[in-house]
């Protein structure tokens, strides 16, 4: 699919079909693209470098040259690199030597030369050094056919083995997923997301760099799509001048226990940061003296609790004497596994007249078979296979139906019939809590146009992924708390 948000994901064969069409052997389009992928990359790396603390003063780097347009690419990065930080020394490996250079490489390479003749030097294979700072891999990219040759494979192997900071691939992992490929760190994809890369462990994390492939539409028949932060627009345009809070959804909050009470402040901390007009949390009445105090903004409902401390079902009275009022719920955070709990749930989501979103223990066989309204799933790997067993992604969501949010290193996301996947956060979200606020970032969407629930949802999982990456640039992704995320919901609508 094509849309202004998401972006076709292609297999390498469908990528040279697409490319064939835009460019048609047009040198000087093929030389602009280059140009826009070479400075995408080398914005993008030094974006993650941020993340471990920014490129060293004085840096080394490696640059692996291929033959063709990926070899041009990770040329052009070095350049601009080199440009941002004078003081950085490069060493060019030209795989196949100068000659082996085709003709709009070459011009990257004289470039490079011509303009950093003092800050660059080509190098054979024995002239590497002992570590480096960044590598960047631009040896193979589209027409790679395996298996490796002899020289590149020794060559691979001596790169995988030495110190380096920050491993890029170009496009794709040379070598593929081979034995001896490229193991990287980040690969970025200019232009096109390829299909193969999203199972390749030697990929690293993936990042999309749109160089505007898709801006006149006309994907080669795919089902699958990368989301990009054009999601957000909707969420920096000028507020209505006319608009009152009611008007930017009200979301129901059902969460929390005495074992886990962290779950639902976290969750209606991250809706009322998110957008939402106004949250009102069900949580058990012996929370709601010190949630009060901590979050005023929302409105807190006092329930009933079993011995516990979960949710009683005498409680039940509570939500629906207010459901009138909801444009979404959400159910499950930190609510806990009591049996008492989780018929209350089913009991929940089987009268539930607005669209729900189902997380965290709430998310169990039982509860969702009982839905009457829309659903949106957000488990994790171990609670897909509690709800969905051994089926697929679309499978499952079409049998449901749901729109299921399956997190992970790439959060994919399918309503029954397309995947979208979302490459933002990264391992700064492998922490407990990460859960809980994007269950009140997306329901706080969800609230907001309830009747777009698809877009509200990737919506959501952008919006947090973004944070997240603004997250680890600024703080690392080591010594941070999960909440901090939540100061960083602003930058990403000002990218």
């Amino acid at each position: 699919m094509t849309t202004g948000w998401a972006h076709p994901i292609l297999s390498v064969e469908e990528t040279k079909v697409l490319e064939a069409r835009l460019f048609a052997d047009d040198e000087a389009a093929e030389w602009r693209a280059m140009q826009l992928a070479g400075r995408a990359v080398a914005e993008a790396v030094l974006a993650d470098f941020d993340e471990i603390g920014g490129i060293p003063e004085g840096s080394q780097i490696l640059v692996l040259a291929g033959k063709g347009h990926n070899g041009g690419d990770a040329l052009l990065a070095a350049q601009i690199i080199l440009e941002r930080y004078p003081k950085v020394r490069a060493d060019v490996r030209l795989v196949y030597g100068m000659r082996g250079l085709r003709p709009l490489a070459l011009r990257c390479w004289q470039q490079l030369q011509n303009n950093h003749a003092c800050n660059v030097r080509e190098i054979a294979e024995h002239g590497l050094l002992d570590a480096y700072d960044l590598c960047l891999d631009g040896i193979f990219g589209l027409q790679f056919r395996p298996p490796l040759d002899d020289r590149s494979s020794r060559l691979l192997q001596k790169i995988n083995a030495l110190p380096i900071k920050l491993r890029a691939a170009v496009d794709l992992p040379s070598g593929a997923n081979e034995k001896d490929a490229f193991k990287a760190d980040f690969t970025y994809a200019t232009g096109v997301l390829k299909k193969p890369v999203l199972s390749w462990p030697n990929a690293g994390r993936l990042r999309y760099l749109d160089l505007g492939f898709f801006e006149s539409g006309g994907a080669v028949g795919s089902r699958d799509s990368v989301l990009t932060d054009n999601v957000l627009e909707p969420l920096r345009e000028w507020r209505d001048p006319h608009a009152d809070k009611r008007s930017q959804g009200h979301l129901f909050v059902v969460a929390g226990s005495r074992n886990y009470p962290g779950a639902a402040l976290m969750t209606v901390t991250a809706a009322l940061r998110s957008g939402a007009g106004l949250v009102t949390a069900f949580v058990p009445e012996s929370l709601v003296p010190v949630f009060a105090a901590q979050v005023p903004e929302a409105i807190w409902v006092g329930w009933p609790e079993t011995p516990n401390g979960g949710l009683a079902l005498e409680g039940r009275h509570l939500l629906l004497e207010r459901m009138s009022r909801a444009t979404a719920l959400v159910l499950g955070p930190g609510l806990g596994r009591e049996v008492e709990t989780i018929a209350l749930a089913a009991d929940m989501v089987k009268s539930s007249p607005v669209p729900i979103l189902i997380d965290a223990d709430a998310l169990q066989p039982d509860v969702i078979a009982l839905a009457t309204s829309p659903l949106v799933l957000t488990p994790h790997a171990g609670e897909y296979a509690r709800i969905a067993g051994k089926r697929e992604l679309k499978e499952f969501a079409s049998s449901v139906p749901a729109t299921v949010v399956l997190k992970g290193p790439v959060t994919r996301i399918c309503g029954g019939k397309e995947i979208y996947h979302s490459l933002l956060g990264g391992p700064v979200l492998a922490r407990g809590g990460s859960g809980d606020l994007l269950a009140g970032i997306v329901g706080a969407q969800l609230a907001r146009t309830p009747d777009d629930g698809l877009a509200a949802v990737c919506r959501g999982v952008v919006w947090h992924g973004l944070a997240a990456d603004a997250l680890a640039r600024k703080h690392g992704a080591v010594a941070v708390r999960t909440t901090q995320l939540l100061d960083f919901l602003p930058n990403a609508l000002r990218m």
